[in-house]
């Protein structure tokens, strides 16, 4: 019984292990060597265990008989001696007994030793079956890993990011000429119309009582400037023979007279961070775009205090170039499609790369930014640009873009159609007419149509430009132009050559401005807001010199520039990078003297002093009639007759 329950153990495990090893034959072949081994010896130990039985039965049987043959009587006589003759036989039995004993120990230690064996086997063949997971896993991974370092690579291929940070200090020293308040001129004026219109049409007598009339009838005041409109103002100052206006103007200017003042800043600092990047979407079509943040220490308004500088109004043409806040703008977007149709053709559409053109790169010791003439064009605007590489020296493109567009955000549909402004479109050609690395002329011809009194944008105006009263509290609007003026002219050419360690650079150019009789608040093109506007002309130049040391290397450069525009003069540089004014819309004459210092290949220094001179107020402006600064005018806003900056930089590129 004890040898039949200690087999049923080996039993099962031989059959179990038996079961599995058919299964994993032909995969695993020692094991299925040691299982077999196992299940013969098995066998083995039942054989031995039924012989010794067997013998066990035989030697007892054996006994019975020889007691059962001896007769009775005879028992007593011969009970010593059977005992005798019985002793020998029993104690065979008792050793055969203890040898079965040990023999059964020994299976029982094989048993269990076998056990373990077979436990092991199994334990490695779960092992060898796991093994080929892991190295599936494995192997799934390391694929990944290699299709994701491919397609990071295609992407990098495709995809090439750079950029730029800088910071810069000012110290800015400016003066204002002495002159007469034109927005008081305008609210005096306005009081007077009112003043005649509740005293029967008569004329005040002075400022004071016209004041005073406000004072009493303020209520209707209010009634009557909610209402009027520039129309209205218009016709009413024409009622006034000339005469009687020049009687008016004599009794209010004395009363908006302001003295010469400076505005100095002690320290203005800025962040401003460039990102850029190309991509390949074809071999003959690309992608490049910058984004840029560019904000004034302490401030992330977005928007500025209208104080006249044509800086101070955030608009389409300038989130990029002048400081407004920690935003990210896309100062750039653009695809360009090369080689059409196997041509020397080629279309770029998007946000155009029209700031930091030449020649006005050396300066910031920088290669050509943009496209365009930076003397002419210095705005960020959306348009077309279709070209046509005549070979590597020359380059023809002709240009379009669009500076307002009336049919969205201006509430057309409040308006009726003939109250409704025309787009604002530029078209030009900017012709590449000999480049190479020590030489390249350019030309630029760009007319814009239907410029209006300014574009869409955000600001915070002191005053009411109608009336001229003070805004009472300082709310940011969203400024959006109110007529269409006329056309605006631009031409110029540039010439730049580079001899050993110089780089010298000239420009020339020209603006023609043709008005169409239209006038607002501010005034026309270059006309003032009651009189008849004229045809125009104006002109600017500009040269510079840039030394490099050492000759063969450039780490410092060392130049000088000078600009000088006439009475007339207008371009679009709003975004020109001045944080001061740009310096190229002067009206005067504009000195610049700088140092840039590599003090690594991608960590620049640089070091500038600029001085202006204005001679003619409006620099920037195509609205208002330019006058001499020296002769106590009448402005609009105040400006400055003269300004020294002093700049210290640190940029870092990447």
């Amino acid at each position: 019984m004890d040898t039949a329950q200690s087999a049923r153990p080996a039993a099962t495990v031989a059959f179990g292990t038996r079961r599995q090893s058919d299964g994993l034959r032909e995969h695993c072949l020692p094991s299925c060597v040691c299982v077999e081994f196992i299940r013969k010896d098995f066998f083995m130990h039942r054989f031995i265990r039924i012989i010794v039985a067997l013998t066990l039965f035989a030697g007892f049987a054996l006994l019975a008989q020889e007691s059962g043959q001896q007769p009775q009587s005879a028992n007593n006589d011969q009970a010593a001696s059977s005992g005798q003759d019985s002793g020998p036989l029993r104690q065979q039995i008792e050793e055969l007994k203890q040898t079965i004993a040990v023999m059964e120990k020994r299976l029982d230690a094989q048993e269990k030793a076998q056990a373990a064996a077979t436990q092991n086997s199994s334990d490695a063949q779960k092992k060898e079956e796991a093994n080929p997971v892991a190295d599936l896993q494995a192997d799934v991974k390391d694929l990944g890993e290699r299709v994701s370092a491919a397609e990071r690579k295609g992407l990098l291929d495709r995809l090439s990011w750079s950029g730029d940070y800088r910071f810069q200090a000012h110290t800015i020293r400016g003066d204002v000429p002495a002159h007469f308040d034109g927005m008081m001129m305008q609210n005096l004026v306005v009081r007077t119309l009112f003043y005649a219109q509740t005293n029967g049409g008569a004329f005040p007598p002075n400022v004071t009582a016209i004041n005073n009339n406000v004072a009493a009838n303020y209520s209707q005041y209010l009634y009557f400037t909610n209402n009027l409109t520039f129309s209205d103002l218009k016709a009413a100052m024409g009622q006034f023979p000339p005469a009687m206006q020049q009687q008016l103007f004599g009794m209010l200017m004395p009363s908006t007279f302001v003295g010469r003042y400076s505005n100095n800043t002690n320290i203005l600092q800025t962040n401003r961070l460039r990102l850029k990047f190309d991509a390949q979407v074809a071999d003959n079509v690309s992608v490049t775009a910058r984004l840029s943040m560019y904000k004034v220490f302490g401030d992330s308004t977005g928007v500025q205090v209208f104080n006249g500088q044509p800086n101070t109004l955030n608009i389409d043409g300038t989130t990029a170039g002048v400081p407004n806040g920690d935003m990210i703008r896309v100062e750039r977007v653009y695809f360009n499609w090369n080689n059409i149709g196997g041509s020397k053709f080629y279309l770029s559409i998007g946000r155009r790369p029209s700031t930091e053109g030449p020649p006005w790169n050396f300066r910031q010791d920088e290669p050509r930014g943009g496209t365009p003439s930076g003397s002419l064009i210095d705005y960020q605007f959306d348009g077309i640009t279709f070209g046509y590489h005549v070979n590597e020296k020359v380059a023809l493109r002709a240009c379009y873009g669009q500076g307002f567009s009336s049919g969205f955000g201006n509430g057309n549909l409040l308006k009726t159609p003939a109250d409704r402004l025309k787009d604002v479109h530029f078209f030009g050609g900017n012709f590449d007419l000999y480049s190479t690395d020590k030489t390249f002329i350019q030309s630029t011809i760009a007319r814009a149509w239907d410029v209006t009194d300014g574009f869409n944008g955000l600001v915070v105006l002191p005053n009411n430009p109608l009336t001229g009263e003070a805004v009472q509290a300082p709310v940011v609007m969203r400024f959006t132009p109110s007529a269409n003026l006329g056309a605006i002219n631009l031409y110029g050419l540039n010439v730049q050559r580079t001899l050993r360690q110089f780089d010298l650079y000239v420009s020339g150019n020209w603006v023609s401005l043709r008005p169409n009789g239209q006038t607002t608040p501010f005034g026309g093109l270059m006309s003032d807001p009651f009189e008849a506007p004229q045809n125009h002309e104006g002109h600017m130049v500009y040269a510079g010199v840039r030394y490099s040391i050492p000759q063969n290397d450039g780490r410092t450069k060392i130049g000088f520039e000078f600009n000088q525009g006439s009475k007339y003069w207008f371009n679009f540089a709003q975004a020109e990078d001045d944080i001061f004014a740009p310096k190229s819309n002067t009206r005067g004459e504009a000195y610049e003297t700088y140092l840039t210092h590599r003090i690594n290949d991608h960590f620049i220094f640089k070091a500038d002093f600029m001085h202006y001179n204005y001679t003619w107020s409006g620099s920037g402006w195509h609205l208002g009639a330019p006058k001499r600064l020296n002769s106590t005018p009448l402005l609009g806003f105040p400006t400055y007759d003269s300004a020294n900056m002093f700049t210290a930089g640190l940029t870092t590129r990447f």
